[in-house]
């Protein structure tokens, strides 16, 4: 029996189809103790992680291993004084160290924040400052140390320093620290209602939000990964995501490990999509999770056949009909599409049991009440378009919902205005009671599976001299679901020519992640805006 059944309760229809899940737990629950440990004392040969990296090396984690390293790595956290409620930035791509580093933090009560390896130093000293973390830990490849370094001098901040797996000036090696400490570790103290984990999510107008989630968290996934993924016990999930995203949590760890799934893991940097198959047929993966940017490569390189793939699943961004039409007639699985959010679980999908309608949102979670309402509150009608909003069932925050934005009650209480939480996305519901997404009352980017926040991009263009006003927004792109382009007003004197594009770009784009790079840049002489002066990227939109 999945350990998951210890905490929640199902109920199925007749064909099989959830229509109910109570989720129960103690009020000290922890992931690290009540699941990774359990599962090891019962079934310690139990695999838990399979990893591999284009040079070939590869390595298999079991349970045990999984408790045995997590137990030396909280000790390694805990000489340095990282202790309960202190916030650690974990930048480790997908190196298998998130894996145990991820649950040693859980279970030593600390705050982990994952982050992407592609931040620039500025994005750093953002999140450093921010979250006011006491540690970090990193890779110690793609330049991240001296980034690291680089940020916390110019802030003159002080805190430990790990990096893995080499020695780095200014760094504690912390692979060399876990291989001397010990593997016993006495329960700590932490509670369900602590905050666990928070992420850095993309906002319009301002710098990335910090996203606070607690440790009931990974419960709430239980759904994502058994009915929507449907990864199985004793098979093997394949979520392509690097672990400083949302989506990591998604389909890397939580939901996988409570079902009794093993995660799969390839290291990589540079995508291929033929090395991508290769990968999934020779360790025989079950499940698979991408974003639609990958599936469309996938085609273009005509995917050979993936015979042990029971399952597949995408989410992030538009994908046409015609890419659902292809996978289904090359691979014979139907392409199972669902939505959620950074401050959520899954909330809609094309959930196990039922039938999957291409370029749907599917259904609505039976973990919580969805629906679609207007401007004013009331319910949007059938076939109308209105906000997805999740209704409590019982006047109390749902599990799997964030508990707070970072050190910004106020915008909490926004998105919670009204007794529901406002999603920000516009979508229909069609008389089957499918939801279809319309767009974002916001105007967030998404872009190769990246939620991009116009905002971050925008603050690195006027920096340019020859830039007197801007705006980002998202265009239609065959491969990346949207590019990211620029409408830039110039400056007087400035001709707007393809030479200045080019200079634009380049400057822009030696500043970001490579994620937020802009790919298109327009000259206007003037912007569209509203009567309080406000840009129209609505109407550039339109343009």
């Amino acid at each position: 029996m999945s350990i998951y059944k210890n905490f929640c309760m199902e109920t199925l229809d007749s064909d099989g189809r959830l229509t109910n899940i109570d989720i129960s737990y103690p009020d000290n629950f922890n992931f690290g103790y009540d699941v990774v440990d359990a599962v090891a004392e019962k079934t310690p040969d139990k695999r838990a992680l399979v990893w591999c990296n284009p040079e070939g090396e590869e390595h298999f984690f079991s349970f045990g291993d999984i408790s045995r390293l997590s137990n030396k790595a909280a000790n390694v956290f805990m000489q340095a004084g990282i202790g309960r409620g202190d916030r650690v930035i974990v930048a480790l791509k997908r190196h298998y160290e998130y894996w145990y580093v991820s649950i040693a933090l859980h279970k030593i009560g600390a705050v982990m924040i994952p982050v992407t390896h592609m931040l620039t130093t500025e994005d750093f000293v953002y999140r450093i400052n921010s979250s006011k973390a006491a540690g970090i830990i990193c890779t110690p490849f793609n330049e991240v140390p001296a980034k690291v370094m680089e940020a916390v001098e110019q802030e003159k901040y002080s805190c430990r320093l790990w990096c893995v797996q080499k020695n780095i000036d200014g760094f504690e090696n912390f692979t060399e620290a876990v291989e001397t400490a010990s593997d016993t570790l006495a329960r700590q103290e932490t509670a369900a209602h602590d905050p666990m984990v928070m992420y850095f999510t993309s906002g319009t107008t301002d710098y990335p939000k910090g996203v606070i989630h607690d440790f009931t968290y990974p419960l709430a996934h239980i759904v994502t990964a058994r009915y929507w993924q449907q990864a199985e016990d004793g098979g093997l999930h394949f979520t392509v995501s690097e672990t400083g995203w949302a989506k990591a949590s998604w389909g890397k760890l939580y939901g996988q490990w409570l079902v009794g799934s093993a995660v799969m893991v390839f290291d990589f940097d540079n995508f291929d999509p033929k090395q991508l198959v290769t990968i999934i047929n020779k360790y025989g993966v079950t499940s698979f999770c991408a974003p639609p940017t990958i599936y469309r490569y996938l085609l273009r390189k005509n995917v050979p056949d993936v015979p042990t793939l029971k399952q597949a699943v995408t989410a992030g961004e538009f994908l046409s009909p015609e890419v659902f039409a292809k996978f289904k007639a090359r691979t014979g699985l139907e392409l199972r599409e669902g939505y959620g959010q950074t401050e959520t679980t899954i909330i809609t999908a094309n959930f196990s049991g039922h039938t999957s309608v291409d370029g749907s949102l599917g259904r609505p979670s039976p973990q919580y009440r969805v629906e679609l309402r207007q401007k004013d509150g009331s319910p949007t009608p059938v076939g109308a378009i209105g906000e997805i909003v999740i209704v409590p069932k019982d006047g109390k925050r749902p599990i799997g919902l964030f508990v707070n934005y970072l050190d910004n009650d106020k915008l909490y209480e926004h998105v919670w205005r009204g007794g529901v939480y406002h999603t920000g996305d516009a979508a229909w519901q069609d008389e089957d009671g499918v939801f279809w997404f319309h767009g974002r009352f916001d105007d967030i980017i998404k872009s190769g599976g990246f939620r991009i926040g116009p905002y971050e991009v925008e603050n690195v263009l006027v920096e340019h001299p020859a830039v007197l006003e801007c705006s980002v927004i998202g265009v239609p792109d065959k491969f990346r679901g949207q590019a990211i382009k620029a409408v830039v007003v110039p400056v007087p004197g400035y001709e707007p020519t393809r030479e200045l594009e080019k200079d634009i770009r380049d400057f822009c784009n030696a500043k970001l992640a490579e994620y937020k790079w802009i790919r298109i840049v327009e000259f206007v002489s003037e912007m569209p805006k509203t009567i309080s002066g406000k840009i129209r990227k609505s109407e550039l939109r339109k343009r």
